[in-house]
């Protein structure tokens, strides 16, 4: 078995570590994206299997002596020209000459997106990318499947002496300073070429099926929140009909477990539904090239929007939208009416160390359109008499549910001076942070209920809201992304989203 030798300084003595690697491979130039993606596939396969051979030895109690290390591979690429790209694109280039590089992890999940990001790159420079290995190990916990079970006598066995065997995930290479804009260019490092490194993701792809309970292969590209499981109920039922009467526009029904229920069948061919449902269940109508819908119910509160908006951003999906319930603020709204958010008021605070509070979070002509038409086009109502159902203007999210017990003076005039029409926990944070990770973002909210003027949901009236106003909001929702699944990629990620100095990849 190849083994590599490592040799670092301590104090006045020199320290030799060696190490079983899988076998070596010479960076290799390609001008043809496919092939170049082609290659990260084989790479980081080889160095996966080598892990994941030597893991299993390991949990047998037959590995060999010595520690084990494989490498993510990579791609770099280096430009000497300042020449100006397409200035319409908003990614898919460089700003200027440098050495660029990224670490890739699971090549086969993102072969699209990669296959499309290095096209632009190569279009937009004329320049080879090199693909090979990089210095940075693959943790063996990622080496592993997301969701895979380990399979061991004891707890002590995985633990004890891992660290002496295996490299396992170094928090300096989980982070998200290059998409928070405070990563520092360091003379004679490369500049990032993409907005996550490798353990980064890996480290969302893991925490996805912790809480969703899917698989990060069923995810869509369109993606929709909602607070409500009513949604969810609503989703499953038109998913279950889809698939029976064969409608050619998905091509399976995925719901947690990974339980597939495929185009034209009645009942589930694959996948086990768990026990009890995961703390955000996930759901999934497949489409062709990932154009199809992921449904998340996020629950309550804004720390729950942040911790799945930060998973689901390494999939880099080209849109998702918040489908929730909402206070309404204003006299003339009515339980029902709609709020199209063209601003937030950010008063949850799980973001304010990641984007300051000052920075606007602006609206997004393509989506802001989507969902205009999407009303239109579901109530049938049009310009002037959309008014009726529908207003659009400033949405404030909190993080105190019951915001309604405090001293109302001082939240009632800034609310009032901020000019919101609509209170919630989720959509400020789900806006946030699509604005911070360069996810394209809407919401689209229902008025529940008038707390200002007294109008309370009680049981019964509450019972009925949702069962008549459910379904329309979630066909909405669900026009509003396939509208902009018929836009290119590159119409809906917006150069509003970007930074003075980006990432080549979004």
């Amino acid at each position: 078995m190849p083994r590599a030798e490592l040799t670092q300084a301590s104090g006045a003595r020199t320290m030799s570590i060696h190490y079983n690697t899988p076998p070596t491979c010479e960076d290799q130039s390609f001008t043809d994206a496919r092939a170049a993606v082609d290659l990260l596939i084989e790479l980081y396969t080889t160095s996966t299997e080598f892990l994941r051979t030597a893991f299993k030895a390991y949990l047998d109690g037959d590995l060999s002596e010595g520690q084990y290390r494989a490498y993510y591979p990579q791609i770099k690429l280096q430009t000497h020209s300042y020449q100006r790209p397409d200035s319409r694109l908003s990614y898919g280039h460089v700003d200027s000459p440098g050495t660029y590089s990224t670490t890739i992890t699971q090549p086969l999940l993102f072969a699209g997106y990669l296959k499309h990001q290095l096209e632009l790159l190569l279009l937009s420079h004329a320049e080879p990318v090199t693909v090979g290995y990089s210095t940075v190990p693959i943790p063996v916990h990622f080496a592993l499947e997301p969701g895979s079970p380990v399979g061991s006598g004891s707890s002590h066995q995985l633990t004890s002496g891992l660290r002496d065997r295996f490299d396992v995930p170094d928090i300096s290479h989980v982070n998200d300073y290059i998409v928070n804009g405070t990563h520092e260019r360091t003379p004679g490092q490369d500049t990032p070429l993409a907005p996550f490194p490798a353990q980064r993701v890996d480290y969302s792809l893991h925490r996805l099926v912790h809480y969703t309970a899917c698989a990060p292969r069923h995810f869509q590209n369109y993606v929709l929140f909602t607070n409500y499981q009513f949604y969810i109920d609503e989703f499953c039922t038109l998913a279950r009909d889809l698939m029976k009467s064969g409608d050619s526009t998905y091509k399976r029904f995925v719901e947690p477990g990974n339980v597939v229920t495929n185009r034209g069948e009645l009942t589930p061919t694959s996948g086990v539904a768990p026990a009890r449902l995961p703390q955000m269940p996930a759901y999934h109508l497949v489409g062709d090239k990932g154009r199809g819908i992921t449904l998340i119910n996020i629950g309550v509160g804004p720390s729950n929007a942040k911790t799945i908006t930060d998973h689901v951003a390494v999939l880099r999906p080209h849109a998702w939208l918040m489908l929730g319930h909402c206070a309404g603020l204003r006299n003339m709204q009515q339980l029902g009416d709609y709020v199209l958010a063209h601003a937030y008021v950010r008063e949850d605070k799980v973001l304010d160390n990641d984007i300051p509070v000052t920075v606007p979070i602006p609206p997004l002509a393509e989506i802001q359109q989507a969902l205009e038409s999407a009303v239109a086009e579901v109530t049938g109502l049009e310009g002037y008499d959309l008014k009726r159902i529908m207003r659009t203007g400033t949405v404030a999210s909190v993080d105190n549910r019951n915001w309604e017990l405090q001293d109302q003076r001082e939240p009632v005039r800034r609310l009032s001076q901020s000019r919101a029409i609509a209170l919630d926990m989720e959509s400020a944070t789900i806006a946030a942070n699509g604005f911070r990770l360069r996810v394209p973002y809407g919401t689209l909210l229902c008025v529940s209920d008038k707390p200002l003027q007294g109008e309370l949901k009680l049981p019964g009236m509450a019972s009925e809201f949702y069962k008549n106003q459910v379904a329309q909001h979630l066909q909405i929702g669900m026009l509003a992304l396939t509208k902009m699944s018929e836009m290119k990629p590159e119409r809906l990620h917006s150069r509003k989203l970007r930074s003075f100095h980006e990432t080549a990849f979004q």
